[in-house]
Parts: structure tokens; C-alpha cells; sequence
């Protein structure tokens, strides 16, 4: 895009006619203590179903004192990278423990989960080699991808056959096999156990970024590899954040010895960077042990998925197979899940609308996401609510 005068004003308003653009909302506080299951926005108290506090920890008591008794001692900010000066002791501490956590040699943090993925794609493969994505792939993987400067080519949509065909075209120069674990906008799960075995045939990394199954899915919280079955060694890289089921903030990557060394030497996203501060790094231990003390969290919020898949399908509410936090109502129309944010913002329940290009064309939704910290009784007003607005939907025909 050149600098014309009206360049950018006219692309905001082509934006805005196919009703596409963005605006953002201010979250002015929280009507409880320790919970953010109900916010404040333009002065009205919302219940929140559009956070990634999957184990209602973002605003936990406990992670607010680490924080602080952390920056009285440490400071607020880290002043360089971690290969510098910048790396701290809470920094380590953290690393050691997502490691255990993971059951791998050792994990390496990143300020975000988006420079977690360039960093793991940039430096896996380059030039003359191929990466292959899943089509709904997390936009950061294929960013990474790009970044790379491999040919990237994008599979059939959790469609392992597929992606076994597509490495077929040419084996040799296939170094990477990228998926989301648990997929952000519709729920369901990778299919890790075929994709293992695609991978193994080109003697390819297989590279699964958790970001939303860590904490939330497997028997012990342990993510998508614990709930396929999977083991460590058939996905050698596993990308994973803070700042969702843990309630923190920043990202790691876990693996062997030698991957995570490699990626301190190579990956640009972490050696050009300030690192984490390290008061951060302490909310999230303080986060990390408690996910895994206290199992009620994950037993409460899948009891609050059954009811909500129940309460919605008797309300005639269209759903995908997703059995996770992530439900997706697909209306189909960017005039149709914008009508439905406004009408459930109007009965005091935040969900906000979905359009492309973060989903494909002719799937806007509203993308549901349900938490530990929840009540049945939201759930059930939640549930009756959508049910009202895709009865409109379906007799407007905007769905």
C-alpha cells in the first residue's frame, strides 16, 4: 500500500462496509473478588464467556501475591534478554518445573505464544525444505512458517490421510508437520496419534502448539498428547502458554536438551527480546501448582461443558463436536453473529462475534468458551439466550 492521502481511510471503510472491522472493548473491573467470570464494560456488569480463563485462575489471590512478592524483591522488569543479563531465578524455576510438568528434558520460556511459534518453525526448517500445516492452523504457525522460507502447504483440516498424501508429494524435503492441539476457534482435537505416524515416515518433527488443551484436557491436565495417548517422543516439539489455562501470561517450548539448546541459539524471537519479567514467571509457578493440586478445577469446567452441550441442544443450538471449553456457534454471516453479539451484550452476556479472516469465509461465530469459575445458573442463561438468538437467525435468514 502506497502513502495516498485517502489509502488508509478507504481501506477502514472497505473494512467496515463488509462489516469486518475490529474494535475492541475496555474492561473497566470485575464484580467479584478473585474472579473474572463477570466484567465491567461501558459501565454495565457482563458475564464473560469469551475468555481463555478455562481454570478460573486469572485473578486467583495467589497468583497476585507471587506477582508481587516477586517485583518488591526482583523488580518489575527484566532489562535485557535472557541471554544477557535479563534471565532470573524465577525464570529457571519456572522452566525446570514446565518441564516436569511436560515429562520432558527441559522447556524454554517465551515472552508470547505467537514468538513460540515463530521461533520453533524458523528455526526447524528453511529454504529448499517443506512445512506442513493443518488448514486451521493458529495464525502464528503460519506465520512462522512463512517465516521460515520453506514451501509451505496446508492439509485437509485434522485429515491425517491428508496430510500423509501432501507429504508423499515429496518426502525428502518435508521437515516439519505443525498442528494446533486442542484448535482455538473450534474445539476439537488433532488427530496426534495418525499424525505421529505420518511424521515418523519422513523422519519429520511433529510440532503441536497446546496452547488450549495444557491444563485443561487429560487425565491430569497434561494437554492433547495425555488425552490421544501420545507419547513424548512421536511429538519431539510441544509449544504451550500461560496466559490461558493458567491464568498468567507468556509461553514455552518443551522438549529435549538438545532441541530447547538449539532454539537458544538459533530462534530470533527469544534472542532478541527483553525476557519475561520475572514477577510474571512467579504467578505462573504459583498457577502451574495449583492446577495441578486442586483437580476440581478440570472436573468442575468439563461438568459445565456437558451442561452446557445439553442445555444448547435443547435449545436448538447448533454446535460442532467440540467436547472442550471452545464451543462455536457457526451462524454463517458476519450480519448475523454481530445482530447476536449485540442481542446477548443486551441480556448481560459477553460473547463476541468471530468473522474472517481469523475463521474462513461463510463461518462467522460466536465462540463460546466456558470456565471453571462459571455458574449453572450462567450457563443455563447463556444457553437459552443463544437458543433465542439463532431462532432469530434462522427466520431473518441472516444465519
Amino acid at each position: 500500500m502506497k502513502r495516498a492521502a485517502r489509502a488508509l481511510p478507504e481501506a477502514l471503510a472497505r473494512l467496515e462496509a463488509a462489516q469486518l472491522r475490529r474494535r475492541r472493548s475496555t474492561v473497566e473491573g470485575f464484580a467479584e473478588a478473585g474472579s473474572r467470570a463477570r466484567l465491567t464494560i461501558g459501565g454495565r456488569t457482563l458475564v464473560d464467556f469469551s475468555s481463555n480463563d478455562y481454570l478460573g485462575l486469572a485473578r486467583h489471590p495467589e497468583l497476585a501475591a507471587a506477582m508481587g512478592a516477586c517485583a518488591a524483591a526482583a523488580g518489575a522488569g527484566s532489562a535485557a534478554s535472557h541471554l544477557v543479563s535479563g534471565h532470573g531465578s524465577e525464570h529457571e524455576r519456572l522452566e525446570e518445573e514446565l518441564a516436569a510438568f511436560t515429562r520432558r528434558d527441559r522447556a524454554l520460556l517465551f515472552s508470547t505464544g505467537y514468538m513460540a511459534n515463530l521461533a520453533v518453525m524458523s528455526a526447524l526448517a528453511g529454504r529448499g525444505e517443506r512445512i506442513l500445516l493443518d488448514r486451521l492452523s493458529h495464525a502464528s504457525l503460519i506465520d512462522g512458517a512463512r517465516l521460515a522460507g520453506a514451501a509451505l502447504t496446508r492439509y485437509s483440516h485434522a485429515d491425517a490421510a491428508a496430510a500423509g498424501m501432501a507429504l508423499e508429494e515429496n518426502p525428502a524435503r518435508t521437515a516439519v508437520i505443525g498442528t494446533d492441539g486442542v484448535f482455538s476457534m473450534d474445539g476439537d482435537l488433532a488427530p496426534l496419534a495418525a499424525l505421529a505416524r505420518v511424521a515418523r515416515r519422513a523422519d519429520a518433527w511433529l510440532v503441536v502448539d497446546d496452547a488450549h488443551g495444557l491444563g485443561v484436557v487429560g487425565a491430569s491436565g497434561r494437554g492433547t498428547l495425555e488425552e490421544c495417548g501420545v507419547s513424548g517422543a512421536e511429538v519431539p516439539v510441544l509449544i504451550g502458554t500461560l496466559g490461558k489455562a493458567f491464568g498468567s501470561f507468556g509461553a514455552f517450548v518443551a522438549g529435549e536438551a538438545a532441541l530447547v539448546e538449539y532454539l537458544m541459539q538459533k530462534a530470533r524471537s527469544y534472542i532478541y527480546t527483553t525476557a519475561l519479567p520475572q514477577p510474571v514467571a512467579a504467578a505462573s509457578r504459583r498457577a502451574l501448582a495449583l492446577a495441578q493440586a486442586e483437580d476440581w478445577r478440570r472436573a468442575r469446567l468439563a461438568a459445565l461443558v456437558d451442561r452446557f452441550r445439553q442445555r444448547a441442544a435443547h435449545a436448538g443450538v447448533p454446535l460442532g463436536p467440540s467436547r472442550t471449553p471452545i464451543q462455536p456457534v457457526v451462524l454463517g454471516s458476519e450480519a448475523a453473529v454481530l445482530a447476536a453479539q449485540r442481542a446477548l451484550e443486551a441480556e448481560g452476556l459477553w460473547v463476541v462475534a468471530i468473522r474472517p479472516p481469523t475463521v474462513p469465509k461463510g463461518t462467522a461465530r460466536l465462540r463460546v468458551t466456558l470456565t471453571a469459575a462459571h455458574t449453572e445458573a450462567q450457563i443455563d442463561q447463556l444457553a437459552e439466550a443463544l437458543g433465542r438468538c439463532c431462532e432469530r437467525a434462522r427466520a431473518t435468514g441472516t444465519e
